[in-house]
Formats: structure tokens, C-alpha cells, sequence
């Protein structure tokens, strides 16, 4: 984990001046303040304040094993490309030992490791139930506001609950590959409602258009109303890069995904969802760490005994806390 920094609140314009500028330091100097709850966010995230809000968040979820790192390092290229400063936070399961990111997932994005337009930070997700590590949304806040056209969100991996990225994220891709068990019943597992796209990756091995086909049979099931965005199935071949077989074609579904988001006002709504969210959980986090441990295992030892319920217990400790 990195180290907590204590450098002085006014340094924290300063900062974001220089990752605005393109330093990566004072970037990823930013980003672990917020990763590691320092007193000084509160300023931080009001002073970028007046920088963020341009950019467009992609987020890549699905099982361990689809290719996410890969099919992400692909689009990165393809953005980059076409010119575009490209930002990625991949959020990684926690390390016991460290309590910091174990994947590293830079390690596998070596070919953009010298392009200065490009900013890969990997952060762990601590046990954060839904893949997706509790300073994500601060973080990508830092991002956006340091100038980053396009974010991406790559997340541990995906199972019933684990659908946070929806909440984070303007557009969302949804990875499966052949060989990894019932491609519909994975989909059906919390997914199929967040997901924009369906991407099957590892087009080339066998099974790979049953899998197609499966997503698509699904999908023609669904019910939806007129005007709802339709989420395409692309089947890619993510080893080489850009050019590699369906890279381009998840690009341009991208772009017509985020079209559709601003035509049909959906982008708003989609971002005034995502604004609560974080607010609420802000709030509840908050309201967590101000409960009086002693007062609620006292609680606990009566609901535990059989001489208190936990709606009770609970309605007692608000109390406590507010009262």
C-alpha cells in the first residue's frame, strides 16, 4: 500500500496543475491520496471540481479468464490512435500480505508503458464487494479532471452482485469467451441488465459463435421499449492489438453506444444516478464510521441472547448516534 501522504492541503492545486500538464507523478500522487482516505480529499475533489465532467468512462467487466487486460490494452491502442488521451483504472483483488493491487495489471499493458498520453493505474479493491475498489469514483474524478478524454474501468471480475461498474461507468462491456462454462447462465448472473455491449473474446477458439449465437438468442428474449438501445454482440481476437479482429468494430459500437446515451438524454440520467449513488454510499460510510462500537456489541450480545431484534438493535443505535 502506498505510503499515506501528509504534504500540506494547498499543494493539492499545485498537483493537480501538473497532472493536468501530463506529469504522472503528480497524478498517481493525487490518486493515492484519495486511494488511501487522506484528510485532505475533501479539498482535493473541490478543487478539481471545475476540470471534470468531460470525460467519457468505459468499463469492462466480466469472469477471470475472458481476456479483459488484453481486449483493454487493444482498445487503448485503438484510442490512442485516433489520437485520444486515454486513462485506465484497473482494479485489482487485494494483496493479504500488502493490502495494495496483485494483479498489476500494467504488467500486461507493456506497450503503452512509454506513451505519456496514456495513464494505467492499478488499485485494489479491498474486499469491495462489485469488483470495484470504495475510491474508485474519486479516482476517476481525478482522472477526468486531469484532462483524460476517455477512462477505462477494468474490474476484478463479475458474478450475481458484482455489477458496481454500471453505477461508474457511461457505457458498459461485458466480456465472455468460449470454454469457461454456460456463457448464458454467466450473462444471466447480474449482468445481462448492465451491459451496453457483449463482447466474446477469444473468437478463434472452438464454441466461440455458439457462444455468439446463445447471447443473441437472449437477447431477442428481452423485453424492451421503443427507443431502448439494443446491446450488439462483437466476437474479437484481442492478442496483438488495434488491428486485431473485432477491436474496430467495439470501437465504432462505442461511439454509437455513446450517441445513442446523449441523443436519448439517458447520459444525464445515467450520471445523475451515478451522482447519488456515490453520495449515498459517502453518507453511509460516513454514519459507519461514527457508530459507537461498545454501544452496538452491547446490542449485539441482546439480539444474540434472544432479548432484543435487529430491526430494534439497529433503530436503537441510529438513535444513539443521532439523538
Amino acid at each position: 500500500m502506498p505510503a499515506r501522504d501528509t504534504a500540506p492541503t494547498a499543494a493539492a492545486p499545485t498537483q493537480l496543475g501538473r497532472a493536468r500538464a501530463g506529469d504522472a507523478r503528480a497524478l498517481a500522487r493525487l490518486i493515492s491520496l484519495v486511494e488511501n482516505q487522506s484528510p485532505q480529499v475533501r479539498s482535493v475533489i473541490r478543487d478539481l471540481l471545475p476540470h471534470a465532467g468531460g470525460a467519457r468512462i468505459i468499463g469492462l467487466t466480466g469472469a477471470p479468464g475472458v481476456g479483459k487486460s488484453t481486449v483493454t490494452g487493444a482498445l487503448v491502442g485503438a484510442f490512442r490512435a485516433a489520437g485520444r488521451r486515454v486513462a485506465v483504472l484497473a482494479i485489482d483483488p487485494t494483496s493479504p500480505f500488502t493490502g495494495g493491487a496483485l494483479l498489476g495489471d500494467r504488467i500486461r499493458m507493456q506497450d503503452h508503458a512509454t506513451d505519456d498520453q496514456v495513464f494505467i493505474r492499478s488499485m485494489a479493491s479491498r474486499g469491495h464487494l462489485g469488483g470495484l475498489a470504495t475510491a474508485a469514483p474519486q479516482a476517476i474524478r481525478v482522472l477526468d479532471a486531469a484532462g483524460f478524454e476517455l477512462i477505462i474501468i477494468e474490474t476484478v471480475g463479475v458474478g450475481q452482485d458484482e455489477v458496481e461498474v454500471a453505477s461508474y461507468a457511461d457505457s458498459v462491456a461485458v466480456l465472455l469467451a468460449p470454454g469457461l462454462g454456460d456463457s448464458v447462465q454467466a450473462a444471466k448472473a447480474g449482468v445481462l441488465e448492465i451491459a451496453d455491449l457483449f463482447v466474446v473474446n477469444k473468437a478463434d477458439k472452438p464454441d466461440a459463435q455458439q457462444v455468439v449465437r446463445d447471447i443473441r438468442t437472449m437477447l431477442a428474449l428481452a423485453e424492451r421499449a421503443r427507443g431502448d438501445w439494443k446491446p450488439p454482440v462483437i466476437a474479437t481476437v484481442a492478442t496483438n492489438g488495434p488491428n486485431d479482429k473485432g477491436i474496430a468494430e467495439l470501437v465504432t459500437r462505442l461511439e454509437a453506444h455513446w450517441s445513442w446515451l446523449s441523443s436519448s438524454g439517458r447520459l444525464e440520467r445515467r450520471r445523475r444516478a451515478r451522482a447519488r449513488e456515490e453520495i449515498t454510499a459517502l453518507a453511509v460510510a460516513s454514519l459507519r464510521a461514527r457508530l459507537d462500537t461498545r454501544c452496538a456489541d452491547e446490542l449485539a450480545d441482546r439480539v444474540a441472547a434472544g432479548a432484543l431484534d435487529p430491526f430494534q438493535a439497529a433503530d436503537e443505535l441510529l438513535a444513539r448516534q443521532t439523538g
